[in-house]
C-alpha cells in the first residue's frame, strides 16, 4: 500500500519538565575502565586479544521499587542505547517523586513491543528502525543486543566477531539494589561491564565457541549471553544533576508565505516514518523551485553543467562513470552517489561531511573540481543580470526561468540567497522517493518472484554460518530493511591500503579509516559503476568482490571480517541468483523523471 501524507508545520512549543525526572545513564566498560573503541587491549578468559568496535542495544520496561516491595511500572519507557552515537540515557519522566529501594529493566524487548508495526514509530522514537539500525528487517523482531569488533586468531590474523542476540525468550531482565530519592534532579549512573558479559559465569571463547550468533533456537552464544547479562550491569553512582532538562521547542518554519500548497511526500507503508525537516516544510512551491534548479546549468562556472549532468534520473539520479567529471572536464575521486530515498539518510557525501541536504546541495557548485562557481555569482545569475563568464567558451548567457517570481511564490519575497537556493534544492531532492520497484509488488501479492529471484533473496536474507548450517550470502547485516541500506559507515574490503581515508577525514579517528556510507541497493541495476571509486562495473562483479576479493585490514567491517578470507563462498549459480534479485530492486519510475 502506498501512502501519502503532508508534512505537519510546527509552532514553537516549550515542553515543561514535570516534577519528578529520573535520568539513568549507562556506561559500557570493560574490567572498570570505559570502552576505548576499536582497540586491542581487552581479552577474553580463552586469553584473546580482541577490540569492540560497536556496542548498541534496547532496554525498556523499567520499573522502579517502593520501599514497601510493591513496583512502579513506568509506560512507555523504551530506550535505545548505542556507544558509537553517544547515546546512553534515557529519562524517565512524571515519576511520583519518592523513595524506591531498586530498579529493574529489561535488555531487549517485550512480546508486544517486538512485534509491533515498525512503520507506525515516529522518526525519534527509539524503536525507529532507521534511527536504531536494530531491525531483523523480512524474518520481524529486533535485534535486542548487538556487539561487534575484531579478534587475533591463533595465526595472528584478524577475523570480525559478531554477537546479535534477539528473538522473545533472550529478553533479559536486570534488577539493582538503587536506593533512590526522585527528585528533578535525580541521575543514576550503571557500568555495563562488557568482560563480565563474555567472561562470566558462562566464558566465551571466539575460536571455540564461534565467532557470530543470530540467536537461533538452541544457540549456545545466545544462551551465555543471557546467563552473563544479569550480572553485567552495576550500579556506579547515583547523584543530583547540575541542570535540569530542558526540551527545546520546535523550529519554526523558514520564510513561509501566507499561502502555500503542502506537497504530498509519498513512501510505501512498509517504510518507517522519515524525520523530515521541521523548518523546511515540503511545498508544491519550493519543490517546483528546487526542482528548476536542479535541472538548471547556470549553477556552474561555464553554465555547462547542472546538478543533473551527474545525477541523472534515468540512472537513478547517477552518471554512469566510475567517477564524477566536473563542469571543466576534470574528474574527482569519487562515484556520484543516487539521489532517492535521501529523508531517511541523516548524512552525506561518502564520508557523511554533510549533516544536512541543505548543507550538501551548496558543496558540489563549489567544489573548484565539480561546479566550480561561486555562490555570489550563481545568485546574481538567477536574478537575470549579466555577468563577465569565467572561461571563453561561456559568452553567450544562459537564457533563464523567472526566478524572481518562482522565489515568492517559494519564500514570499523575489529575493534570491544562497540558503533560499539550498532550502529548494533540499524540498526538492525530499520528493525523490523509490518504492515500486518489482521487489514490492512481490511484498503485496501482486507479481511473483521467478525461482531464481526467490533463491537470490534467500540467500540475501541468510547469515553465513556453517557452525549452525546457515550457508546464505549475509548481505542483510548492512543493506536490510525495505531502504535496502543502513546509516553506518563501512571498510567494506575493497582496498588494503586505505589511500583514501574515508570517514575518518570527517571524525578524525583511525578506526573510521577506509570507511564510506553504506548505499541503499534499490536502483542497483541503474547506478553501475559500483563502490566509492566506481572500481567495479557490474554487478557480477561486485557478487564476485564479496565473494572472493574482501582485503583484510584493521578497519574491515566486523560482518565481513567474520567470513573466510576472500569473502563468502559461492556457486555460480548463487552468484547469479542474487544478481537475478538484486535486479528486482529496479523502479522504473526515474526514467519518466524530466
Amino acid at each position: 500500500m502506498k501512502i501519502i501524507f503532508i508534512a505537519a508545520l510546527f509552532c514553537t512549543l516549550a515542553v515543561k519538565i514535570s516534577a519528578a525526572t529520573l535520568q539513568i545513564e549507562i556506561t559500557p566498560k570493560v574490567a572498570g575502565e570505559n570502552l576505548q573503541p576499536a582497540s586491542f587491549r581487552y581479552r577474553t578468559s580463552a586469553g584473546e586479544t580482541f577490540s569492540v568496535t560497536r556496542v548498541s542495544y534496547l532496554a525498556s520496561d523499567f520499573a522502579l521499587q517502593r520501599n514497601d516491595g510493591s513496583w512502579l511500572d513506568i509506560s512507555n519507557s523504551v530506550a535505545w542505547l548505542d556507544f558509537e552515537r553517544n547515546r546512553n540515557s534515557i529519562w524517565l519522566e512524571k515519576i511520583p517523586a519518592g523513595e524506591f529501594c531498586s530498579v529493574r529493566f529489561l535488555v531487549g524487548l517485550n512480546t508486544n513491543l517486538n512485534h509491533a508495526d515498525i512503520s507506525k514509530f515516529p522518526a525519534s522514537h527509539p524503536l525507529n528502525p532507521n534511527l536504531n539500525a536494530l531491525h531483523w528487517s523480512w524474518q520481524g523482531g529486533f535485534i535486542f543486543l548487538a556487539l561487534e569488533g575484531l579478534w587475533r586468531n591463533s595465526s595472528g590474523e584478524l577475523d570480525g566477531w559478531a554477537y546479535h542476540l534477539a528473538r522473545d525468550t533472550n529478553a533479559t531482565r536486570i534488577m539493582l539494589a538503587a536506593p533512590l530519592i526522585v527528585t528533578n534532579e535525580t541521575k543514576l549512573e550503571l557500568d555495563f561491564n562488557l568482560a563480565t558479559l563474555l567472561n562470566a559465569p558462562q566464558p566465551l571463547s571466539f575460536g571455540k565457541d564461534g565467532s557470530s550468533t543470530h540467536s537461533r533456537n538452541g544457540d549456545p552464544i545466545s544462551a551465555a549471553l543471557v546467563k552473563n547479562l544479569a550480572g553485567a550491569f552495576s550500579v556506579h553512582r547515583i547523584s543530583n544533576l547540575t541542570d535540569a532538562q530542558i526540551a527545546g521547542a520546535h523550529p519554526k518554519p523558514l520564510y513561509l508565505t501566507a499561502k502555500f500548497t503542502p506537497y504530498p511526500f509519498q513512501m510505501r507503508a512498509t517504510f518507517t516514518i522519515p524525520d523530515l525537516p521541521r523548518d523546511n516544510p515540503l511545498t508544491v512551491e519550493r519543490v517546483a523551485l528546487g526542482k528548476t534548479l536542479f535541472f538548471d546549468r547556470q549553477l556552474s562556472i561555464n553554465n555547462a553543467q547542472s546538478c543533473a549532468d551527474c545525477h541523472s534520473p534515468e540512472k537513478a539520479f547517477t552518471d554512469g562513470r566510475r567517477t564524477a567529471r566536473g563542469a571543466e572536464g576534470e574528474f574527482g575521486m569519487r562515484n556520484a552517489m543516487p539521489l532517492f530515498n535521501l529523508a531517511w539518510k541523516k548524512e552525506f557525501f561518502w564520508e557523511g561531511r554533510a549533516k544536512s541536504l541543505r548543507e550538501q546541495v551548496l558543496q558540489p557548485i563549489q567544489n573548484p573540481i565539480e561546479m566550480h562557481e561561486t555562490l555570489m555569482n550563481v545568485v546574481t545569475k538567477l536574478n537575470g543580470n549579466t555577468i563577465l563568464p569565467a572561461s571563453p567558451d561561456a559568452r553567450q548567457r544562459v537564457p533563464t526561468n523567472d526566478y524572481p517570481a518562482l522565489f515568492t511564490a517559494a519564500f514570499g519575497l523575489p529575493e534570491i540567497t544562497a540558503e533560499k537556493i539550498s532550502l529548494a534544492l533540499e524540498n526538492y531532492l525530499l520528493t525523490l522517493t523509490s518504492f515500486n520497484a518489482k521487489f514490492d509488488r512481490v511484498l503485496r501479492g501482486e507479481e511473483k518472484f521467478s525461482p531464481e529471484e526467490q533463491r537470490g533473496f534467500e540467500l540475501f536474507s541468510t547469515e553465513y554460518d556453517p557452525r549452525r548450517g546457515q550457508f546464505g550470502a549475509d548481505c542483510f547485516h548492512c543493506h536490510g530493511g525495505p531502504l535496502f541500506q543502513s546509516q553506518s559507515f563501512a571498510n567494506n574490503g575493497s582496498d588494503g591500503t586505505l589511500k583514501d581515508l574515508g570517514r575518518e577525514k570527517v571524525t578524525g579517528k583511525a578506526s573510521d579509516r577506509g570507511k564510506f556510507a553504506v548505499p541503499s541497493l534499490r536502483n542497483i541495476a541503474l547506478t553501475a559503476p559500483y563502490m566509492h571509486d566506481g572500481r567495479l562495473r557490474t554487478l557480477e562483479d561486485v557478487i564476485k568482490h564479496y565473494a572472493i576479493g574482501v582485503v583484510r585490514s584493521a578497519t574491515l567491517d566486523p560482518n565481513l571480517a567474520k567470513h573466510p578470507d576472500g569473502g563468502v563462498p559461492l556457486s555460480a549459480a548463487d552468484k547469479q541468483a542474487l544478481v537475478d534479485f538484486l535486479k528486482t530492486l529496479t523502479d522504473a519510475q526515474f526514467a519518466a523523471e524530466k
